[in-house]
């Protein structure tokens, strides 16, 4: 693995054809995506700013470009106007060297917008001279020419209650109390995670701090929390985020979690009540820093993008000095006690051909590259196997247990394995036993939604060339399969 010095990790981007090479270079990949957005070079981690602005989908994603490594920050800017086929429109926010508040890296955040403006709020991630961290949260404008113009201030800077780590800005608007918030994640003094509150009745200046939320029964609960979000969907509250250094259990030694909860916000007391646990959004492993799109009408659902990642993981791609791709994007909704993620319906528009489903002489389908399966499911234990070789050996494993109710992926059979230990196997109850998997495949992805939205796991996968089959081992089930169309252009926008 190639180690990294922090003058190269650092280094301002001055010209394109700086990375045009690696560009080259990686566009070569065998592993790279037909349908999930990815990085043109280097690495990709969060989404950020994801909307609906002037008839288009608008997301953008933290961008290092040199190679698979955190290092300078950039918010890349992709487009769609149907969240399944994307464009390339290139940089937006850029650290810069002259102005202070952002000199190594633009952080994560959201946006908003007015009118014919976006407003783009994001962490200003400063270094002094000493190499001592100082957050700001920063403002940018958006017109529709495209080209952003950055607040010369920011919007206010670090709390000297907390400590240095105080970022991932999400904008909400209250618009019955004729004001907005500003929600950070944070850490204590006692190295606790937690949500800081900035309160305004302008987007664009007058922000003071209006304390910490209060999460009864979470005081204690991993020492940072991460992007974090309070969404209102179908009468009920969701307060989303990403604790840090927590262990759970059934995810083996991973430290790193994407999760919600469910409850009431009290907007006047700054208490969100929970009424449940934590549930982690994706029972895969591979999905952090979930997004929601702000200005969505809807307000029984929300439209959900994930980073297909995980801080501190490495993936075989590293190696060709790129990394990272995004989920596809989700319908949220709830159903009784938890968020429900369904494939948007728009994604049949990938659907190219189905095809026919044969067997091989050991009971073994062909998996085409870039694919959509459904298997609807007979009663019963079942076992499924995905990228096995031509005789059914190694692959995913997908097993239900109809005694337990409960559905487990195993990815140890694979031959490229990483991220050993966070754990290969992970498990979810199933009460109502299992009906249906809906599945989407992609060069280095596979995407496994069960029971119409009611768990989702999510995985970076990197099969080798006889990894291209997939067998029932036990049980019955309807299995269609469709070839999938590229949806995704890998141009060389900068």
């Amino acid at each position: 693995m190639r180690e990294w010095t922090k003058e190269e990790r650092y280094r301002v981007l001055k010209d394109p054809q700086e990375i045009w090479e690696l560009y080259k270079q990686t566009k070569e990949s065998k592993y790279r995506q037909i349908f999930h957005n990815q990085p043109v070079t280097g690495l990709l981690n969060d989404p950020n700013g994801f909307v609906r602005f002037d008839n288009k989908w608008h997301l953008f994603y933290q961008w290092c470009p040199w190679g698979a490594v955190h290092g300078l920050k950039y918010w890349y800017h992709i487009v769609s106007k149907d969240l399944v086929t994307w464009e390339n429109i290139g940089v937006c926010l850029m650290p810069e060297e002259s102005y202070g508040y952002d000199n190594k890296g633009a952080y994560s955040g959201s946006a908003y917008p007015v009118g014919d403006k976006m407003y783009l709020y994001y962490t200003g991630n400063n270094r002094d001279e000493k190499w001592v961290r100082h957050p700001f949260t920063c403002l940018a404008r958006l017109g529709s020419d495209g080209w952003p113009e950055k607040y010369p201030l920011p919007l206010f800077g670090e709390h000297p209650d907390y400590t240095e780590h105080q970022r991932d800005p999400k904008i909400i608007a209250l618009p019955e109390q004729n004001c907005y918030y500003i929600i950070l994640g944070a850490q204590n003094k006692e190295k606790k995670g937690c949500i800081l509150i900035y309160k305004s009745k302008d987007l664009l200046h007058g922000w003071t701090f209006a304390g910490e939320l209060k999460v009864p029964g979470f005081e204690d609960f991993g020492s940072m929390w991460e992007c974090p979000s309070i969404e209102h969907i179908g009468g009920r509250d969701v307060l989303m985020f990403c604790p840090q250094n927590l262990k759970l259990p059934g995810r083996g030694d991973s430290i790193h979690h994407n999760g919600y909860i469910l409850g009431l916000m009290d907007w006047d007391t700054l208490t969100f009540v929970p009424s449940g646990d934590f549930h982690v959004l994706d029972f895969g492993f591979d999905s952090y820093a979930a997004a929601c799109a702000n200005n969505v009408e809807e307000e029984d659902k929300a439209i959900l993008i994930a980073w297909m990642g995980l801080p501190d993981a490495s993936y075989p791609t590293d190696e060709e000095d790129w990394s990272g791709c995004l989920t596809l994007p989700r319908e949220l909704t709830v159903r009784g006690r938890r968020l429900i993620q369904k494939p948007l319906p728009e994604l049949k528009k990938l659907r190219d051909e189905r095809i026919p489903v044969k067997e091989n002489e050991n009971g073994c389908i062909v998996i085409p590259g870039a694919s959509e399966i459904t298997l609807d499911v007979r009663p019963g234990d079942c076992e499924f196997a995905l990228f096995t070789n031509q005789a059914g050996e190694g692959g995913i494993r997908i097993v239900y247990d109809d005694a337990v109710k409960e559905i487990t992926v195993d990815k140890s059979g694979m031959k490229k394995r990483f991220n050993v230990s966070h754990g290969e196997s992970r498990t979810r109850p199933l009460p109502d036993g299992l009906t249906q998997l809906r599945i989407y495949i992609d060069r280095s992805s596979v995407e496994i939604f069960v029971n119409d939205g009611d768990a989702v796991f999510t995985s970076r996968v990197f099969p080798t060339e006889e990894e291209s089959y997939m067998k029932c081992n036990r049980g019955d089930a309807f299995i269609r399969i469709w070839t999938l169309k590229s949806a995704v252009k890998d141009e060389f926008l900068i």
